[in-house]
């Protein structure tokens, strides 16, 4: 369909707050420069934004288009923030109250040229208006007032750093042909083996219509409002990549001959079974461990992405064995690429509304508004196969909990009544939890073993490693939040060195800080830095601020294999985890996994080993030694376990037959492997330590390896050298093999090649046992590889040996 706007040049000027109410009062001598469309002021501003709050003034954003010979036209502004007035050719047409509703207006006549005025007005001047004040106050933002606007946090919660207010028309403006097809609904179902569509269009006059999915196509005859249930037998359903395949179905609607595509719908079932003071997500039947992190926009300035870069985005996700992501209720809904690619790509959404911490006003006026969201989400989102959860908001429940309220005194008829509803009528496919978090026993909605919890023992609140395992957490949508620095090329390309690190104002300024608090999250990665490697971070961050770096991405590692180490097996009674976040919203040391430039930072390769569809964990369980499990997934594999014992004199290898079931997992102990006692971890202390290493690895039925992992026993002292060397091997154009070994016990081997995608980091190293990664990039590989307990590093050189030769 022909955008009359696609390519059309946008201005951008500001005004006094309150000054200029129509654009014809717009003085002559007003500075205008270039907008981009979808975006913000301060996408538009760029380097000069610093100077202003966008918040405190109005803006105007103007585009004028040719629209001759074009007839009826429909313009589509798909959002703007926040409250704004739209004109259209002098004249006013709609006023915007939140930045989560679409508006469109037709036009059954327009001239030659049509000229477009969004008038977008200051919200520091709206909130000085006296409304009536919740039941609580937020913690996390200043403005209290923001619990009647209908907006993002982003800009104004400091905890996710310096970034600017979004104003600005932040998603699309459009200007197309009145369509044919006005309004589609859609929704599916699954009985017995049939998947069932219900499809719901409203035509702009009677025509021939037809409903197209895949190869099938069901004849309407001449209508001019459709209502359909259809059946499609013995349909295939869609799964999370991680235990199946995600199969998607194409739903067109075919109008007079015009083929209309409307996107993609997906069978499959979905529960969540919160009985036991649980929250286990049931998909098509099976149980599954939902593993993942917080979403945040790639763009948190323009709020708009390219579907190029929420592909790679969530590729990188998907290849690293993560199945889940959570929209956070205090940022902002994706846009439609986002749900599309999910859906593609079998990631599963949990999707909070945009409330946090807020205590949401209950007059219809908001309450209309936000019905009017709701269905503008639903639109977005309806059948697609992706969505799984929704819940009301990011701690709307846990704030007053926090603040000592009765549970009388919490009830918000919004997450009651308003949006169950809502969604039982539009979305009836999906599961609903009040909040995030939310308990099921109760009203206690911070108590970390009851329902969905955020859990940030480890992290915060400073409890110690072990009370991972002692917290009983059930489903964690938050959880482990730490400072993790960025690995060293990003850090040198974000500050120039890692000289900056702990105390210079650039640095710190990204480091995460909840409001009002007198620490930050580098403290608490400190922290975690001194208990487990008993070394003092700030002595080390003296005379070496590059290995303090790596002390602080070794702990955060060391704190997620625990973690994840524990959740995923069977006994934990954990049905999945999300950590905070997934992606820094700017460059530094945020909560990120990865850093603003789409780099892995170190703890993301040990989440990536704990969720591949077959991992293996090894767990030190004191006087019982170690524990293997093998958790699988995919379908049942008959194989051999295996595990290697590295001592001083020596490895010794032992094996035992396994069969692991479809979804399932098997837990032994290296002892019962072994067939005797052998204190491998050194708990009962007799005499000095006898083994540096276990390795554990589970081998197909064709002597295949599937997955492997390793544990060093006891603490390693930094030494000069644990004699690593590296050796790569061009297998292909732009892809090598790395493999790397190493004469001792090497701890947290850190792959640094600049430039280059590395498939694993972070890991331990067993003497003289060799692992090999794969490296992408343009180019020969140059870097080096280090190991945190040793002042030696090994030389990758650009020498080219072609395994083929």
């Amino acid at each position: 369909m022909i955008d009359l706007l696609d390519g059309v040049r946008w201005r951008l000027a500001r005004t006094d707050a309150g000054t200029v109410l129509d654009p014809v009062d717009l003085p002559a001598d007003l500075d205008w420069i270039d907008a981009e469309v979808p975006g913000t002021v301060a996408s538009a501003l760029g380097a000069s934004l610093p100077a202003v709050n966008p918040d405190d003034h109005d803006w105007w954003f103007v585009a004028d288009v040719s629209a001759a010979d074009h007839g009826r036209v429909r313009v589509t502004f798909d959002g703007i923030a926040t409250r704004a007035q739209i004109w259209i050719d002098g004249s006013h047409r709609r006023t915007v109250t939140s930045m989560f509703v679409p508006e469109i207006i037709d036009l059954t006549e327009c001239g030659p040229t049509v000229r477009i005025a969004v008038h977008v007005e200051s919200l520091a001047m709206q909130l000085k208006s006296r409304r009536p004040r919740g039941r609580w106050r937020s913690s996390l933002i200043a403005a209290q007032g923001l619990r009647h606007e209908r907006t993002t946090m982003l800009g104004r919660a400091p905890v996710y750093g310096p970034l600017p207010i979004a104003v600005g028309p932040w998603r699309p403006v459009s200007m197309t042909p009145i369509p044919d097809v006005r309004r589609l609904e859609s929704t599916t179902a699954v009985s017995g083996t049939d998947g069932i569509v219900v499809l719901r269009a409203e035509l702009g006059s009677p025509a021939v219509a037809r409903i197209l999915i895949d190869d099938n196509a069901f004849e309407l005859g001449t209508v001019e409002h459709i209502d359909s249930t259809l059946t499609l037998p013995d349909v295939e359903l869609w799964w999370p990549h991680t235990h199946g395949r995600p199969r998607t179905y194409r739903v067109a609607l075919e109008i007079d001959g015009t083929v209309h595509h409307t996107g993609v719908v997906g069978f499959r079932t979905v529960e969540l079974d919160r009985s036991d003071g649980g929250a286990q997500l049931v998909v098509n039947g099976e149980d599954v461990f939902c593993r993942g992190g917080t979403w945040t926009p790639l763009d948190p300035v323009r709020l708009w992405s390219s579907e190029a870069d929420l592909r790679a985005a969530l590729e990188q996700l998907h290849s690293a064995g993560l199945n889940m992501v959570r929209v956070v209720g205090t940022l902002v809904y994706e846009q439609p690429e986002f749900w599309s690619l999910c859906a593609e790509l079998g990631i599963m959404v949990w999707q909070d509304l945009m409330f946090g911490t807020v205590d949401p006003p209950t007059d219809e006026t908001f309450t209309a508004s936000v019905a009017r969201e709701l269905d503008a989400f639903a639109d977005t989102v309806s059948a697609n196969p992706a969505l799984m959860v929704v819940s009301g908001g990011s701690e709307t429940q846990q704030q007053p909990t926090m603040l000592g309220l009765s549970a009388a005194d919490q009830r918000m008829e919004m997450l009651d009544s308003v949006v169950p509803d809502f969604l039982a009528d539009r979305l009836p496919d999906v599961a609903y939890v009040t909040s995030s978090p939310s308990s099921v026993h109760g009203e206690l909605h911070t108590h970390v073993g009851d329902g969905i919890a955020h859990y940030f023992g480890v992290g915060g609140y400073l409890r110690p490693l072990s009370d991972i395992r002692t917290a009983g957490v059930r489903f964690a949508a938050e959880c482990l939040a730490f400072a993790v620095p960025p690995e060293r090329a990003s850090v040198e390309r974000f500050f120039g060195s890692s000289a900056v690190a702990g105390h210079h104002p650039e640095w710190k300024a990204a480091v995460p800080r909840d409001r009002g608090s007198s620490w930050d999250f580098e403290d608490v990665r400190d922290h975690y830095v001194r208990s487990i490697f008993g070394v003092d971070p700030h002595l080390v961050r003296r005379d070496d601020a590059e290995l303090y770096l790596d002390y602080g991405r070794a702990a955060t590692v060391e704190a997620f294999t625990e973690a994840f180490g524990h959740w995923r097996r069977a006994s934990s009674g954990c049905a999945g985890a999300l950590v905070l976040t997934l992606r820094d919203t700017v460059p530094g040391a945020g909560w990120g996994m990865v850093d603003t430039a789409g780099v892995p930072k170190a703890p993301f390769y040990a989440l990536a080993r704990a969720s591949a569809p077959m991992a293996l964990l090894l767990s030190d369980n004191g006087l019982d030694g170690y524990s293997v499990e093998l958790v699988n997934d995919g379908p049942a594999c008959t194989g051999t376990m295996r595990v290697v014992l590295h001592a001083a004199g020596g490895s010794h290898e032992f094996e035992q037959p396994v069969k692991v079931d479809t979804n399932s997992s098997v837990a032994l102990t290296v002892d019962s492997i072994v067939g005797t006692f052998t204190d491998v971890n050194h708990a009962y202390r007799f005499g000095r330590r006898t083994y540096s290493a276990v390795t554990a690895a589970f081998l197909d039925s064709s002597g295949v390896e599937l997955t492997r992992t390793t544990v060093l026993v006891g603490p390693q002292a930094r030494q000069n050298t644990v004699g690593l060397s590296a050796e790569v091997t061009e297998t292909q154009t732009n892809k090598w093999e790395l493999t790397i070994r190493s004469e001792w016990a090497a701890q947290y081997v850190c792959v640094d090649i600049d430039n280059f995608q590395v498939s694993d980091s972070w890991f331990h190293l067993a003497p003289n046992e060799p692992r090999t990664v794969t490296l992408v990039g343009d180019g020969a590989p140059r870097g080096h590889i280090r190991a945190l307990n040793s002042v030696e590093r090994a030389t990758v050189a650009p020498k080219v040996v072609h395994g083929n030769s």
